[in-house]
């Protein structure tokens, strides 16, 4: 695997260790898509730290357990803008 590819994805998991963000807004942060971060710390991660793969992981799942919480909301600040 590539040094560049290497560092980028331990960025990328850094990132999301330290903040809790999704996968969605670490992409928007290192300006890559959303398909690269999810290949990068789904698969690559794996070999390249097991350690930090295992804490991503639990981010992530915690972060798509409350997926459909943050959509409602999103959905209900939309819609009572408009109302507004």
């Amino acid at each position: 695997m590539d040094e560049r590819i290497r560092k980028r994805v331990k960025k990328e998991a850094n990132y999301l260790i330290s903040t809790g963000r999704t996968i969605r807004e670490v992409a928007h942060y290192f300006n890559i898509s959303k398909s690269t971060v999810h290949k990068d710390l789904q698969e690559r991660l794996k070999i390249i730290s097991p350690e930090y793969y295992i804490l991503v992981r639990e981010i992530v799942k915690k972060n798509l357990s409350l997926r459909h919480i943050k959509g409602g909301e999103t959905t209900k600040k939309k819609y009572s803008k408009k109302v507004s």
